[in-house]
Parts: C-alpha cells; sequence; structure tokens
C-alpha cells in the first residue's frame, strides 16, 4: 500500500492523550498502512517533550514518541519541498498572509509528496496552494 496522509503535529498529539477522540482513533486504525508524518512534526513533538520538567509524564511522552511515531514513515524537509516551500511563500507574501514557518514547511511536504495533509488546524493552511487538507474531528471528512 502507497502513503496517503501526512499527520500534522495535532492529530499525533491528541493519539498521546489519556482518552484519545475515538474518531481519530478508528480513522488512525483504517489508514495506519498509508500514513507517514514530517520530520518537522518529530521536531515538534521532541521540543514539547524536552521542554516538560523530568516527571512520569515526560517519561511515558518521549517513550511514545520513540516507540510509535518513530515507527511512521518520516518524511524529510528536502530539496522539493524547500522548493515548493519558498514559492508559496513569496506569492503569500505577496498577498499579505503569512503562514508559520513549521507550518510552511509540512504543508510544502505533504504538497510535494501528493499526500493529504491530515489536521485539526485547517485554517493555520488555507491559504497554501495544492495542498490536499482533511480534518478528521469533523464528521465531513468520514472516509
Amino acid at each position: 500500500m502507497s502513503l496517503k496522509y501526512l499527520f500534522d503535529t495535532n492529530i499525533i498529539s491528541e493519539l498521546m492523550r489519556p482518552a484519545p477522540n475515538p474518531i481519530i482513533v478508528q480513522k488512525v486504525d483504517l489508514y495506519k498502512e498509508e500514513v507517514a508524518t514530517a520530520s518537522i512534526v518529530v521536531h515538534e513533538l521532541l521540543y514539547g517533550g524536552f521542554r516538560l520538567p523530568e516527571s512520569k509524564k515526560r517519561k511515558a511522552f518521549l517513550d511514545y514518541i520513540n516507540n510509535s511515531v518513530l515507527n511512521l514513515p518520516i518524511l524529510s524537509y528536502d530539496s522539493r519541498s524547500a522548493q515548493v516551500h519558498a514559492q508559496e511563500r513569496a506569492r503569500l507574501s505577496k498577498i499579505g498572509k503569512t503562514l508559520a514557518f513549521a507550518d510552511g514547511q509540512i504543508a510544502s511536504i505533504a504538497s510535494s509528496n501528493d499526500l493529504i495533509l491530515v489536521t485539526n488546524n485547517v485554517a493555520d493552511f488555507q491559504y497554501f496552494e495544492n495542498l490536499k487538507i482533511e480534518n478528521w474531528f469533523e464528521s465531513g471528512d468520514n472516509p
């Protein structure tokens, strides 16, 4: 099976919750062979984990990343993604729109790999051209 979806940070964070949204869990289980994440997402997760004080929560958080997230295919911000990102940043700046740099990197990885970005922050990516987005938290995106 080939990759179809790229998970944004908030989807993986949802799965780490003590009681994750059952719709997200169901869809992840349904599409588990078709999902990847981005190296930028791994950075965001690890950064969040390393910022936590030494505790059982921090250990559990970092263990989840090491034992689950790092088992996903992880797509890098490569030269193709960088080109897409630069073009979109330039286009957006001309129309007065700004995308957070990390979000632009994530979007460009999804776009350059022809993947659907799965996120709960659709508004953060709405102006990025040629990007397919699904919000699995909304019932309208049922598979």
